[in-house]
């Protein structure tokens, strides 16, 4: 699944080779990843792709009057070919722009989501409206999450996952960032202190800056279609290493399933 990393390298690459290209004509494949009025979205043509944004996981391609708005999920992914190129059974859109190309949105899972906004109605989206803080925003205060996590007892590794608190984090991130933060993944949310709360804020920045410098992880659920290859796989501590020696302890990684999520721990520097 592409993160908050991932999806900035994906933003900078599109935003690299697309800026200034016309859009064409659309052709929709699959109705169903469109979430908002379908014909509106099949009027594109004539559209220019002057910026691409990114909020949270999300990102926002600027096409003068009006955003599309897409979030990649599980499996989205974006490929930028000539054009004359066959639609393949995943392919759910085409953009048919000007420069010969085509940009393909392509999804596995199909559970990937486009959507046109107005400017001016952005923050009024319902998914937008609901995120939380991003980690580099400066509201996210170590007041904000303790008031927050004050309030639920469920496992933080859980709660750390919930977007309409904290933005950006997905279940990569989420278990290096409590082994930065010597904080065990069942302990309840409640339990956190304000101390650890700030040790996540810091972490997660940390995490997630030098995720991205790195191009984000290629794991075998998400590799980039853009040709680039995230190298901060490299720096994992924790994630996918079960069974594997602690780099700070020399300790066992355990792998354990917290609702549906796998969570990745050292039981020695996460003691509870």
């Amino acid at each position: 699944m592409p993160e908050m990393p991932e999806v900035a390298t994906v933003r900078k690459t599109l935003l690299h080779k697309l800026r200034g290209y016309k859009i064409e004509s659309v052709d929709v494949y699959y109705p169903k990843v469109i979430e908002t009025n379908l014909d509106e979205f099949k009027k594109l043509s004539d559209k220019t792709i002057k910026d691409i944004l990114q909020i949270g996981k999300w990102l926002i391609f600027d096409l003068g009057d009006i955003y599309m708005l897409s979030h990649l999920r599980m499996e989205g992914k974006y490929f930028i070919k000539e054009k004359g190129s066959k639609p393949g059974f995943h392919d759910m859109v085409y953009f048919h722009l000007d420069h010969n190309t085509d940009l393909i949105y392509n999804d596995t899972r199909r559970f990937g989501i486009l959507a046109l906004v107005d400017k001016d109605k952005l923050y009024e989206y319902p998914a937008i409206r609901k995120m939380g803080y991003d980690p580099c925003d400066e509201r996210l205060t170590k007041e904000y999450l303790h008031e927050k996590y004050s309030h639920t007892k469920k496992y933080i590794k859980t709660v750390l996952l919930d977007q309409t608190i904290f933005t950006g984090l997905g279940n990569i991130y989420a278990n290096e960032v409590l082994f930065a933060s010597n904080i065990n993944p069942y302990r309840p949310a409640n339990k956190v202190s304000s101390e650890e709360c700030q040790k996540i804020i810091d972490n997660s920045r940390d995490i997630l800056k030098r995720a991205e410098e790195a191009g984000g992880t290629t794991i075998r659920s998400y590799t980039s279609s853009l040709g680039v290859t995230g190298r901060f796989q490299y720096d994992l501590k924790v994630h996918k290493r079960e069974n594997e020696k602690c780099y700070n302890c020399g300790n066992i990684i355990k792998c354990e399933q917290i609702n549906g999520r796998s969570a990745y721990y050292c039981p020695n520097c996460q003691k509870d």
